[in-house]
């Protein structure tokens, strides 16, 4: 008697086929697993029942470091023909559900990575009106707990080389539609000469850096729905839209 609950060797197949694909996307990854369950006669007819993710230690390009990554599916239309010759190509786009963890580590990676370091080499705070040109000399971020976010930046006035440093605490919250990771509220600034109104600026700066595009694989699309800041870490739940699964 065969085991039902035990994928058989077609969904192995796939599955396996799967894991090489998003592995290849990858610079870094300490595991990735995917199950892939079928029917052997939907899948004949091009019906996968579901598609279950799960990735540990993912680093995307550009040094971009996901501690997890969840994806579930429902039923997924793929094309039969090349199911059978051992390939994943789906006819319509597939609906899933996301969990993602971030590290603290990870948020400073991230911040510290050259690929964002060219997106942002320096900017402008206003001042009464009145642009500053600015660069990040240092940065860091960390999770404390209790839903919120602190950050510690040095920053050097273009201008006159001055070094102005800045600590803010923050609660994080969701903006664009689900792509980028904003703040509500800044509970505490502290820094000489550094205004709350720099101090937004600033933060609203450094969270166009944590773009949720960044960290997307090819094929799947992320779209947040819920923020839990916990201490150390970030957990992100998110609507996923897969257009097709990468290809190794």
């Amino acid at each position: 008697m065969t085991d039902s609950s035990k994928p058989g060797l077609g969904e192995q197949a796939l599955s396996k086929v799967a894991e090489l694909g998003i592995a290849s996307q990858l610079d870094e990854v300490e595991e990735i697993n995917v199950e892939i369950r079928a029917d052997p006669l939907k899948l004949v007819q091009g019906e996968v029942n579901s598609v279950a993710i799960a990735g540990e230690g993912m680093v995307m390009q550009e040094d971009l470091r996901m501690e997890k990554l969840e994806i579930n599916t429902g039923t997924v239309a793929i094309n039969p023909l090349s199911a059978m010759m051992g390939k994943i190509e789906l006819t319509h786009a597939a609906n899933a559900q996301a969990r993602i963890v971030l590290t603290e580590a990870d948020l400073n990676r991230a911040l510290s990575s050259d690929f964002l370091k060219k997106k942002f080499p320096e900017f402008s705070l206003n001042v009464a009106e009145t642009p500053i040109p600015v660069a990040i000399e240092a940065i860091a971020m960390n999770l404390p707990g209790d839903g919120k976010l602190h950050l510690e930046a040095a920053l050097k006035l273009i201008d006159t080389e001055e070094i102005r440093r800045i600590k803010l605490t923050a609660i994080p919250c969701i903006r664009e539609q689900g792509q980028r990771i904003s703040f509500d509220e800044i509970l505490m600034v502290e820094g000489e000469g550094l205004s709350l109104e720099m101090a937004t600026n600033l933060l609203e700066e450094v969270m166009v850096l944590l773009d949720l595009r960044n960290f997307e694989l090819e094929g799947i699309d992320l779209n947040l729905q819920q923020l839990e800041p916990q201490e150390g870490k970030l957990h992100l739940q998110a609507e996923a839209k897969i257009e097709q699964f990468p290809q190794a």
